[in-house]
C-alpha cells in the first residue's frame, strides 16, 4: 500500500477524532506537503490553511515554552533519521492550551536520503490533564503528615506514600506487593480484628501497634477504608489506611498512667492504687466471704538515718527495701508504698478460713522481717534496719476500706510498742487506746485554733523570801471548763508535730506577760521561765522565732530563762549546744534543769552558756530521808558555787527541806511551800501581797 493510501486510510480513522495524519517536506518541515482534516477540531484552523502558501504554519501554533523541545526532535528525525514520539502544548484558535501527542517519523528515498517526515498528532490535553491530576494528588498525599497505605483485599500494598515511608522506615519501591501483617509484623489479633470489621462494614478506626524497620514499635490511630470495585474501570476491591503516629503521645498517657498509680522514687503502686486494689479485693470477697491480709510496714528508726546521713541515702534505701519487698510476696500480692517509709502489703482473699489467711499473712510477714535482716550497702557503708509489720485480716463481708487500713495501722502500732522488729495482728483493746489518742491528738489541733491554752505562773524565791521570778507552766483548759496538767496531754503532743506549735505559741505568749511585768514597779524585776523541749532544740528556726516573740513583745530578754533538761543537753551535745549558743546571743539566759539525773556529766558545764542550776524536785523530796540524795544535792550546790551559777531547787515543799537547802548554800526556792502554779490574775495579786 502507497503512503498517500496509508494516510488517507488514517485520516478517514481520525476524521472525527480532535487529530490529523501529516506528512511534512524535510526543507520546510512546519509547512505541510498533507494534512488530514481532523487538524481542525485540533487547532481550530482548516487543513487548508497549512498546506497554502499562506503565512500560517503548524509551528506557530507551538507553545513558546514547548518549541525548542519540538524542534531539537524534528532536526534529530531530519539528521538522524529517529522516530519522533513527543507531548507538547499547542494554541489553538480560540487561544486556548492545548495538550499534543505526536508519533512520526523519516521517510527515506531510493538514495537513502530524508524524503519527508510523515505521522500522526492527536489531542492529548484529557489525558494530560488527568495525568497532571494524578501527580497533584499522589504530590499532596506524600505531603501529608499520616501515612496512607492502600492494599488489595489480600492486604497487598498497591500503594505507599512519603508518610508510610517516614513512620515506618521502607521506600515505596521495598513494599510494592508485601502483605502489610508480614512487613510491620504488629498485632496480629488485632489486625485481623479490623480487617475482619473493614471488609464486613465497609470501615474501621482504632489503635495499633506496628514495628517499624529499625525494630522500634509504633503506635498508631487509623482509619480504614473500603474501596469498593468499579467493573466498567476494571479495578478490584482495595483497602486505604490512613494512619496517624501517636507513639509519643501513647508514651505521655503511659507517664501520665505511671505518675498516678506508681511511686516515682520506688517503682511501688501507690496510695490511689493500692486503694483501687484494696476496693475490689474487699467487693469481691464480700460476695465470696472469703479472707485476706492487710499489712503496714513501717521501718523503724528510718527518720534517725534520715536525719543523720541525708534524704539521698534515705531514698536509696527505700528503694533497696522496696525491692526486697517485692521478692518477699507472692505473684498474686501486691505492695505499695503510701509515703515515708511506710509500705503496705495487700494480700488478696483467697482463704476460706481466718486461719488459713493469718497462717498465710504470718508467713509472708516472717519472710518480710527476715530480708531486712541482712544490712543494706549504701553509698559506701552499711546499715542494718530493722521493720515493725501490722497484720489485719480482711474480708468485704465485715470491712471496709478505711476500716482495713485502721486495723493495719493500728496493727503496726502495736508491733513497735512491742519492741519493733517483729509483727503483730490487730488487738481490739489496743485499738481503743489508739483511737483515745488520736481523738487527743486532734483535740489538741482544736484547742491550739480555739486559744483554749493557758499559761499558769509558779513563784521562784530568794533567800529573803522575795519573789524573783517564775516558771511558766502550760495548762489546757477544755471547753467543758475542765483544767488539764501536762501530763494528760503533753506526751501525745511530744508524739508529734504540735509540740513545736504549742512551744511557739507558750514562747510569744509568756514574752508577753514578760513585757506586762516589766511596766509595773513591784514586778519588773522578775524573771521568767520556760522549759524548752528535744523536738523544739531541733528546729532551726528557733533561733529566729525566738528574736521574733522578742521583738514583737518588747520583753527584755535578760529576763527570760529557758530550763533545758540535763538528759536532753546529753542526748545530742553537739546540735543542742549550739542551740544555746545561738540564743544566749539574744541576751537570753539558761537554766540547766533536772540536774543530778545525769550527774556524770557536769564536767561538760563549762561548755554551755549557764547562768543557773536547777536542782530536780525527786532529790529535794527525800533530801532529809536519803544520805546519798542529801550528798548530790550539795554537791550540785558546791559546783555551781564553784562556777560562780546561780542554784535553785524545785519542788521546796516543807521548811526542813527549806533549812537544809539554805544550810547548803541554795538560795532559791520553788515549790508548795509557797505556792502552786496559779493563773496571771492570781500571780499578780500574790506579788503585790509579798510586798
Amino acid at each position: 500500500m502507497s503512503i498517500s493510501s496509508q494516510v488517507i486510510s488514517l485520516d478517514l480513522l481520525l476524521e472525527n477524532l480532535p487529530g490529523a495524519v501529516y506528512k511534512c517536506e524535510p526543507r520546510h518541515p512546519w509547512r505541510m506537503e498533507f494534512i488530514s482534516a481532523g487538524i481542525e477540531k485540533l487547532s481550530g484552523y482548516p487543513a487548508s490553511a497549512f498546506t497554502t502558501r499562506s503565512s500560517l504554519t503548524f509551528g506557530s501554533l507551538i507553545h513558546p515554552g514547548d518549541r525548542d523541545a519540538v524542534s531539537n526532535a524534528v532536526y534529530d528525525c531530519l539528521s538522524k533519521g529517529k522516530s519522533l514520539e513527543l507531548t507538547y502544548r499547542i494554541v489553538d484558535a480560540d487561544g486556548a492550551v492545548k495538550w499534543v501527542w505526536e508519533q512520526g517519523a523519516a521517510v527515506l528515498d531510493d538514495a537513502g536520503q530524508v524524503a519527508a517526515i510523515q505521522g500522526f498528532m492527536v489531542d492529548f490535553t484529557r489525558v494530560k490533564e488527568a495525568d497532571l491530576k494524578l501527580m497533584e494528588q499522589g504530590a499532596l498525599l506524600d505531603k501529608a503528615r499520616d501515612a496512607i497505605v492502600v492494599t488489595d483485599a489480600a492486604h497487598r500494598i498497591t500503594y505507599w506514600n512519603k508518610g508510610a515511608e517516614r513512620l515506618y522506615g521502607w521506600d515505596d519501591s521495598e513494599v510494592s506487593g508485601q502483605r502489610v501483617c508480614d512487613l510491620l509484623r504488629g498485632d496480629l489479633e488485632a489486625f485481623d480484628t479490623a480487617l475482619e470489621a473493614t471488609l464486613a462494614e465497609g470501615q474501621w478506626s482504632g489503635e495499633l501497634s506496628y514495628h517499624r524497620r529499625d525494630g522500634a514499635t509504633v503506635y498508631v490511630d487509623s482509619r480504614w477504608t473500603l474501596l469498593r470495585a468499579d467493573e466498567r474501570a476494571g479495578t478490584v476491591d482495595k483497602i486505604m489506611c490512613i494512619s496517624t503516629d501517636i507513639t509519643e503521645r501513647k508514651r505521655r498517657d503511659d507517664q501520665i498512667f505511671h505518675m498516678a498509680f506508681y511511686d516515682s522514687l520506688t517503682g511501688l503502686a501507690n496510695r490511689t492504687n493500692l486503694l483501687d486494689h484494696l476496693r475490689r479485693a474487699l467487693l469481691g470477697s464480700a460476695r465470696s466471704r472469703k479472707f485476706g491480709a492487710l499489712m503496714f510496714c513501717d521501718f523503724d528508726h528510718f527518720k534517725t538515718l534520715n536525719d543523720t546521713h541525708g534524704h539521698a541515702v534515705g531514698d536509696m534505701l527505700l528503694q533497696a527495701a522496696a525491692r526486697r519487698l517485692e521478692h518477699s510476696i507472692r505473684e498474686a500480692d501486691l505492695v505499695a508504698r503510701l509515703g515515708g517509709d511506710e509500705f503496705v502489703i495487700l494480700i488478696p482473699p483467697g482463704d476460706e478460713s481466718l486461719e488459713l489467711a493469718a497462717s498465710q499473712a504470718e508467713a509472708v510477714a516472717a519472710k518480710v522481717v527476715a530480708a531486712m535482716e541482712t544490712p543494706f550497702q549504701l553509698a559506701g557503708f552499711s546499715c542494718t534496719v530493722s521493720i515493725s509489720i501490722g497484720i489485719a485480716l480482711i474480708c468485704g463481708a465485715f470491712h471496709t476500706v478505711e476500716s482495713a487500713l485502721s486495723e493495719a495501722d493500728s496493727a503496726m502500732y502495736q508491733a513497735k510498742a512491742s519492741g519493733r522488729n517483729t509483727y503483730r495482728f490487730f488487738d481490739p483493746d489496743r485499738q481503743a487506746a489508739w483511737t483515745a489518742k488520736t481523738e487527743l491528738e486532734a483535740s489538741l489541733r482544736c484547742a491550739l485554733v480555739n486559744n483554749e491554752f493557758v499559761l499558769y505562773y509558779q513563784p521562784q524565791l530568794d533567800g529573803a523570801n522575795q519573789l524573783i521570778g517564775a516558771e511558766a507552766l502550760l495548762r489546757w483548759r477544755r471547753p467543758d471548763g475542765k483544767l488539764l496538767l501536762p501530763s494528760e496531754f503533753i506526751r501525745a503532743a511530744e508524739e508529734t508535730s504540735l509540740i513545736v506549735d504549742i512551744g511557739a505559741w507558750v514562747l510569744h505568749t509568756a514574752c508577753a506577760q514578760l513585757a506586762i511585768w516589766q511596766k509595773s514597779p513591784e514586778t519588773a524585776h522578775l524573771t521568767l521561765s520556760i522549759n524548752l523541749g528535744l523536738r523544739q532544740l531541733a528546729e532551726a528556726s528557733l533561733a529566729e522565732l525566738v528574736g521574733a516573740a522578742i521583738r514583737e513583745t518588747g520583753a527584755d530578754p535578760s529576763k527570760l530563762r529557758f530550763e533545758v533538761a540535763e538528759g536532753l543537753v546529753m542526748s545530742d551535745f553537739p546540735r543542742v549546744s549550739e542551740q544555746m549558743v545561738a540564743l544566749s546571743r539574744l541576751g537570753v539566759r539558761f537554766s540547766l534543769d533536772h540536774v543530778g539525773a545525769g550527774y556524770s556529766s557536769l564536767s561538760y558545764l563549762r561548755q554551755l552558756p549557764i547562768f543557773q542550776l536547777k536542782i530536780g524536785h525527786t532529790f529535794v523530796r527525800d533530801v532529809l530521808a536519803d544520805p546519798d540524795n542529801a550528798a548530790i544535792v550539795r554537791s550540785i550546790i558546791a559546783l555551781g558555787s564553784t562556777l560562780g551559777l546561780q542554784v535553785i531547787a524545785e519542788g521546796v515543799e516543807t521548811q526542813g527541806q527549806r533549812e537544809f537547802l539554805s544550810e547548803a548554800g541554795c538560795f532559791g526556792y520553788q515549790g508548795f511551800l509557797y505556792e502552786p502554779a496559779i493563773s496571771e490574775e492570781h500571780f499578780g495579786n500574790f506579788a503585790r501581797h509579798i510586798h
